[in-house]
């Protein structure tokens, strides 16, 4: 009998309509479209700029847009996944909205917050239920609305950060293909160097607080970046090492869109050409844990059944990891 492992069989996404450009951003911050573009890579990002709506909006948008092109009754789904850093409010689940609000009233549903590593994560955990023989439709989202805790008056983040949602369907296959091994690594001695201070449990929200902006994204940039760029590149290097793999053997690295440069650095690690990489940042920033699945769906058209698909992420905490999956389907 053949093992059983974890396909995704289908993906959606969405973005908000509003784009903003860096020059725009010209306006807000002293900086200028070369210096973010040399620095980073990313030419523009998406805002949600509706009042009243959060992530759960874009989470929603993105299950829709799986629902419509699958034409999957949502009844099926059997667990829902919420992947984010954003969620709407505290206490209440945004999970278990998204899923009622799509109407998958025979699910049950949570959140899943490792930063930029939520979906990544997301994966392994999703992967586990499948596997286990437990649930055979699995609704996995990552999806992050950043600009709510973003200062636009900080260069070091409103440059970075855009809003987002990816969706992917997990079912069990026997023929070879879907999650095929991980490695998974975290170290909490990093959380002083990415972090929003205020709104927790350690520090509540307060007149003080919010006067001295504490509840928004404040990051130690070359810190954060030097770990990036070490920990994404050699957890993908060791992957490969685990599981006899050779850089040829690779059709694409889909890497966490937090910097073009430690996407590039990763590449240049795993001795990987250009076109095995898949690359988005240019057009949405990083959307924390949408960035995986934006990759999926901006790529879907060229992945084929059976490629060998390095997925790698690095987020505030520190977490990172890597898996190893095989795709599934030709689009």
């Amino acid at each position: 009998m053949n093992r059983v492992t974890a396909a995704i069989t289908a993906v959606g996404k969405y973005v908000p309509d509003y784009v903003l450009t860096n020059k725009e951003l010209e306006t807000m911050v002293e900086t200028n479209d070369e210096w973010i573009v040399s620095r980073t890579g990313i030419k523009e990002r998406r805002i949600l700029k509706e009042e009243g709506k959060g992530t759960s909006y874009l989470a929603i948008k993105s299950a829709e847009d799986l629902i419509a092109k699958t034409k999957l009754d949502p009844k099926e789904i059997e667990l829902v996944i919420l992947c984010t850093a954003t969620r709407d409010m505290q206490a209440a689940s945004t999970g278990s909205y998204v899923a009622s609000e799509i109407g998958a009233v025979n699910a049950f549903a949570f959140d899943l917050d490792s930063a930029c590593s939520s979906f990544l994560y997301g994966l392994s955990v999703a992967a586990s239920y499948i596997e286990s023989g437990k649930y055979k439709k699995i609704l996995l989202i990552g999806a992050d609305k950043n600009s709510s805790m973003i200062d636009y008056t900080d260069r070091a983040t409103c440059i970075i950060f855009g809003d987002g949602a990816g969706a992917v369907l997990m079912e069990p296959t026997t023929d070879g293909n879907g999650l095929q091994d991980e490695l998974m690594r975290s170290d909490g001695s990093g959380r002083e160097f990415l972090n929003v201070a205020a709104g927790g449990s350690v520090l509540p929200a307060t007149e003080e607080t919010v006067a001295n902006r504490l509840h928004f994204a404040k990051q130690d940039g070359q810190t954060v970046f030097k770990n990036a760029v070490f920990n994404m590149a050699d957890v993908c290097e060791k992957i490969l090492e685990k599981n006899n793999l050779k850089n040829e053997d690779v059709n694409w690295l889909a890497a966490h869109q937090a910097n073009k440069r430690i996407v590039e650095a990763t590449a240049r690690r795993m001795k990987l050409d250009p076109s095995q990489v898949m690359l988005n940042i240019q057009n949405y920033g990083n959307t924390t844990s949408a960035t995986l699945p934006l990759l999926l769906a901006d790529y879907e058209s060229q992945l084929k059944k059976g490629d060998i698909v390095i997925f790698a992420a690095f987020g505030g905490g520190f977490s990172w990891g890597s898996i190893y999956f095989k795709w599934c389907y030709n689009s």
